[in-house]
């Protein structure tokens, strides 16, 4: 009887263990439609408009709740261009996925991970352009605090290209979900070595931002209310030929939304800083963006928005509008695989 009793313990045991180690694939889908045009009066060469479609299909296997590979594809294409898929990017990765912990490895969507740096450091054409990160990223984060550190790899050594990537780090703190003061940083710095066949100097160059803010999101007859100021400083080096030039400045931001309207403000002062992968408005002593932003139609996973920003520089006002619609089907499980 003791025996059966074990025997009946231990089959209910391993079923619930396979059970719960059950594998299982899944897809999700993203699409994004942009028509983004830049009238930029201080930045003739850039005054241009960026349109296309860019789509996304991948499908994950899951080990377990915690461990998950994905493969897919990321293609854009450029209204009027030939041919048509202007480039495809691969999307292969592994990923682990825990409590507190996330770990990524491979060629994976920045869209959610490092996308919230600010456009000095990181511009917003690489949403379009370079959705992908190549590398590695791990995050810690729990109820007070969020650590990561990333590295992408941008281009890798041959006989005519150069090798770069960019490695970085953000963390936020906020004492609790009660109290709207927080903390935030941003680091990154873009190692930029010579071709194989020449011995170029390396270059080193990036950013720093230290930010506190005050969130007041529902505590208003806003939807959201947040207000940030901070300090900015950009890196930049040649080894052997320059030392390390640090330009400063003050760097302050404002968003508020309301049901289907936002508006978000950012402003720099100080010296002008050259960051290669950030918006180039910055090599300015003084710069202000407005975004008036009128999410037109929401749906589920679906979003229509307008965006008409105003740009202020020394002499000069430029003006951009961009239309994007953004779709996302959310990881939809497909089988399950015993």
């Amino acid at each position: 009887m003791i025996k059966k009793i074990y025997l009946l313990f231990f089959l209910t045991f391993l079923t619930g263990a396979t059970a719960m180690a059950q594998t299982t694939l899944d897809v999700d889908f993203r699409g994004l439609g942009f028509l983004d045009n830049r009238e930029y009066k201080d930045f003739v060469a850039r005054s241009r408009t960026y349109s296309g479609t860019r789509t996304a299909l991948d499908f994950g296997l899951n080990i377990d709740s915690m461990n998950h590979f994905i493969v897919g594809t990321d293609a854009i294409h450029e209204f009027g261009a030939q041919p048509y898929f202007l480039k495809a990017t691969p999307i292969a990765y592994y990923s682990f996925t825990g409590k507190n912990w996330l770990f990524d490895a491979g060629e994976f969507p920045r869209e959610g991970l490092i996308s919230n740096y600010p456009r000095a450091l990181l511009n917003d054409t690489l949403m379009y352009y370079r959705p992908n990160i190549e590398g590695l990223m791990a995050r810690y984060q729990d109820e007070h605090w969020m650590e990561m550190g990333w590295i992408d790899w941008v281009s890798r050594q041959t006989a005519t290209a150069r090798e770069q990537f960019i490695f970085g780090s953000q963390g936020r703190y906020r004492p609790s979900a009660f109290n709207p003061f927080y903390a935030t940083y941003y680091f990154l710095l873009l190692h930029d070595a010579g071709s194989a066949s020449v011995a170029d100097p390396i270059t080193d160059n990036g950013g720093a931002q230290l930010r506190v803010g005050m969130d007041f999101s529902h505590k208003t007859f806003l939807d959201s209310l947040s207000v940030e100021a901070g300090a900015m400083m950009s890196i930049q080096r040649t080894r052997g030929l320059t030392g390390l030039n640090l330009p400063k400045g003050f760097v302050a931001s404002a968003y508020l939304s309301w049901h289907q309207f936002a508006l978000f403000d950012e402003f720099y002062a100080g010296q002008g800083s050259t960051i290669y992968y950030g918006d180039a408005f910055y090599e300015k002593k003084f710069y202000n963006r407005l975004d008036m932003i009128w999410d037109a139609f929401r749906a589920r996973g679906l979003t229509g928005q307008f965006v008409l920003s105003i740009h202020r520089t020394p002499g000069y006002t430029s003006n951009q509008e961009a239309f994007r619609v953004t779709y996302e089907l959310g990881r939809r499980k497909i089988a399950t695989i015993r």
